[in-house]
């Protein structure tokens, strides 16, 4: 396996899930997301593709961002 199929292989194990993400969140089909990816990274000359990969990364690394949420005290227990 040539060096380009091993990176090929890594980001299309790690980072396509970030349009699946992100159709869930928006509640869409994930095509259409990366229909739009694509569209903007030709429209934006390739800078999409960056923020692209800080999705991925941010997605992969997810619990640097979860915050501990304390129970909110309702009205009546002040």
């Amino acid at each position: 396996m040539s060096w380009i199929q091993k990176i090929v292989f890594f980001f299309e194990l790690k980072s396509y899930g970030v349009c699946t993400w992100w159709a869930e969140k928006l509640g869409i089909r994930p095509s259409k997301v990366k229909i739009s990816f694509i569209y903007a990274s030709f429209i934006g000359l390739g800078s999409p593709v960056l923020i692209y990969f800080i999705m991925a990364w941010i997605k992969e690394h997810n619990y640097y961002f979860k915050f501990i949420h304390k129970p909110r005290k309702t009205i009546w227990e002040l």
